[in-house]
């Protein structure tokens, strides 16, 4: 696979792109790349162009587009994570790896027991950085759709969101130590159907939150006999559900 960048905007074939700053500094420092090397340039909106670098200097990279490939690498399996705030390495580990197991939608959301609280400037800031994330691990998982990361709310406007949003056909599962059922139990979502994936910070949900949940119609399930960490349970969750129902 060519070395992959991220260009916002519109791409057309026989265009002459300049890639930004971080692309450049990227593709000339870090992958050493040349004059004539091919690339791959996506935006976001699906499928990618071949490119090449037609001009590299000091302070520029100009690529000419060649041509466009209508590749999808997304899951046929639509999984929203909704993950209560955690320190920041963890939560970064969460995006980059969910993302490459192929969840579709992440929702930061803060809970009675998360440890980490923030600000609405912290809380922007902090969405910055989780977005350059996302865009970094679709330029190295061959991803061509970023998914978007919401800005980050409370549980509870959370559930109300989904209480107001959901279709019947939809599957709503929190993982709880507590829980009788397994992934094995629930059926396979029909065609187009969504998967709402709920995870707890490092203390565990209370259980005033899993009644909230269970009354807006989460089905608590089990991951196994072991308690698994934050930064592991959506992981291994997301996982599980690509290899009964999505793309492994």
């Amino acid at each position: 696979m060519h070395a992959r960048f991220y260009h916002p905007e519109a791409i057309t074939v026989g265009q002459m792109i300049e890639l930004s700053a971080d692309n450049k500094h990227h593709a000339a420092r870090v992958l050493r790349l040349r004059n004539g090397d091919p690339i791959t340039l996506f935006n976001g909106h699906g499928g990618e162009f071949r490119a090449r670098i037609d001009i590299i200097s000091k302070d520029r990279i100009v690529v000419f587009v060649d041509s466009f490939q209508d590749t999808n690498r997304e899951s046929p399996l639509q999984i929203e994570l909704a993950q209560a705030i955690c320190v920041n390495e963890k939560m970064d580990w969460i995006i980059q790896k969910s993302i490459e197991l192929g969840v579709s939608r992440i929702q930061p959301v803060s809970t009675a027991r998360s440890i980490v609280h923030l600000s609405n400037e912290r809380s922007g800031k902090r969405l910055q950085h989780w977005q350059k994330i996302a865009i970094s691990t679709c330029e190295q998982c061959g991803r061509n759709q970023v998914p978007p990361i919401d800005p980050m709310i409370t549980l509870s406007e959370w559930l109300s969101q989904k209480k107001m949003n959901r279709t019947v056909q939809d599957i709503l599962i929190m993982l709880s130590t507590t829980a009788t059922k397994s992934l094995k139990d629930i059926p396979e979502p029909v065609t187009d159907a969504k998967v709402a994936l709920i995870i707890g910070p490092e203390g565990g949900f209370t259980a005033d939150e899993e009644l909230a949940m269970t009354h807006s119609g989460f089905v608590p399930l089990h991951l196994g006999n072991r308690i698994l960490r934050t930064e592991s349970a959506a992981l291994a969750a997301i996982a599980a559900m690509q290899a009964l129902w999505g793309d492994y």
